[in-house]
């Protein structure tokens, strides 16, 4: 018997901020999060709305982040999420390649990315805090 992907992934119940511009990518987004067990605690479609999730004080255990935002880089936003303590996930088109050497450290999931590579990433994130 194959368990379902929420009984296995090891990350049900994470509260994330879900940042993407791509309006289908962003529902997408949300989808797989709710299907991995995850609570979409803010989706966010513009930087300024990224910025005001994080101010606000929602809650977030954790964050994917779109690394270009509407042409502008989300590194200002992974900034503030590391300061804090907040394990994140790249997604890009680009691969890890696309990123400054001072997040080649971070999980970085490649776009077009599936369920399962999301819950990768988001464990790998979670576990680099542990």
């Amino acid at each position: 018997m194959t368990l379902p992907i929420s009984a296995m992934n090891g990350i049900e119940g994470l509260r994330v901020l879900a940042v993407e511009d791509e309006a289908l990518v962003a529902l997408s987004l949300e989808s797989m999060l709710e299907e991995l067990g995850c609570e979409v605690s803010a989706l966010a479609m513009r930087f300024e709305q990224a910025e005001a999730a994080i101010a606000d004080g929602t809650a977030i255990d954790a964050a994917v982040l779109d690394v270009n935002l509407g042409g502008r880089n989300i590194f200002p936003i992974a900034e503030t999420l590391a300061l804090r303590g907040v394990p994140f996930v790249f997604a890009t088109g680009y691969g890890s390649a696309g990123l400054p050497r001072q997040w080649s450290d971070r999980p970085v999931i490649q776009k077009p990315y599936t369920v399962e590579d999301l819950a990768a990433g988001l464990r790998r994130a979670v576990s680099k805090r542990a």
